[in-house]
């Protein structure tokens, strides 16, 4: 039992000591928060056990076609596309109560708690409202070294905005919050934008560029914010160009994106 609590003591003096480094070496390399923000839930006036949640009927038709995809004993795959079905229902405004949680698991027939641990580990999922405008800026290794680098942005962010990370404006338009990798390393620097757009090869200037786009009311081109086309270098596209044996040619994304958009409308017109 004496050598248990001696090696004990050394182990919690190691930590301490090497935390001491850490934060003598650089007082920010632990600094930095959980991205997710708070995974407790904490009672306020918008979320509680008395607020109510309902899917209506087109969310109710998106439940039923995703739950198709799974035999019933194991339904409860279904958790992160409901969720986001949830936080996306018109009047959500992009996030989700603790009713709605609630709600997911009465429908996938498991623990509440089940639901709340797939919530609060993902950041795509806001457990708290949100600006209009919902900016994740991607915090992790390429974003921090590849171009200006995401602290460079983020201070134009919050110098633009006056808020800090994890903030909301007062009017309710931007939230900023800095998230772990989005998958988008070799645009980088990048943000996500209300989980949906992608605004990649970031400067100061065009971020600037971009906020003073949404404040005017306008809407912004998505996607790489220079001359470069999806990821390819100076020399434009060296492979996958079309008419080789076994080798598709590369999917045009802005060609891809402008026909699902017109078919959207057309549908909408006809559904009109």
């Amino acid at each position: 039992l004496a050598l248990i609590s001696s090696f004990g003591e050394s182990i919690i003096w190691l930590m301490k000591s090497s935390t001491s480094l850490l934060r003598r070496f650089n007082p920010k390399i632990l600094s930095r928060g959980f991205s997710a923000g708070i995974v407790q839930h904490r009672h306020t006036e918008l979320n509680n056990l008395e607020t109510k949640f309902e899917f209506n009927a087109e969310s109710k038709k998106e439940i039923d076609r995703v739950l198709n995809k799974y035999p019933p004993q194991y339904k409860k795959s279904a958790t992160i596309p409901l969720l986001y079905i949830a936080q996306e229902q018109e009047g959500s405004d992009n996030w989700i109560t603790l009713a709605a949680m609630n709600k997911i698991a009465e429908l996938l027939e498991v623990p509440p708690m089940n639901v709340y641990e797939v919530s609060t580990f993902y950041t795509m999922f806001n457990r708290e409202p949100v600006g209009k405008y919902h900016i994740q800026l991607c915090g992790t290794t390429p974003c921090m070294v590849a171009g200006c680098g995401k602290d460079s942005i983020k201070k134009v962010i919050m110098d633009e905005l006056g808020i800090k990370d994890g903030e909301t404006t007062e009017d309710g338009m931007f939230t900023l919050q800095e998230v772990e990798c989005l998958g988008a390393c070799v645009n980088a620097p990048m943000i996500q934008v209300n989980n949906k757009e992608f605004y990649e090869h970031l400067t100061e200037e065009s971020m600037k560029k971009l906020l003073d786009t949404w404040k005017s009311g306008g809407t912004p081109k998505e996607g790489n914010q220079n001359h470069v086309k999806t990821c390819e270098g100076p020399m434009g596209k060296t492979s996958l160009k079309g008419g080789e044996p076994g080798f598709p040619e590369f999917l045009d994304l802005d060609k891809v994106i402008a026909e699902k958009k017109e078919a959207d409308a057309k549908k909408a017109s006809e559904s009109s």
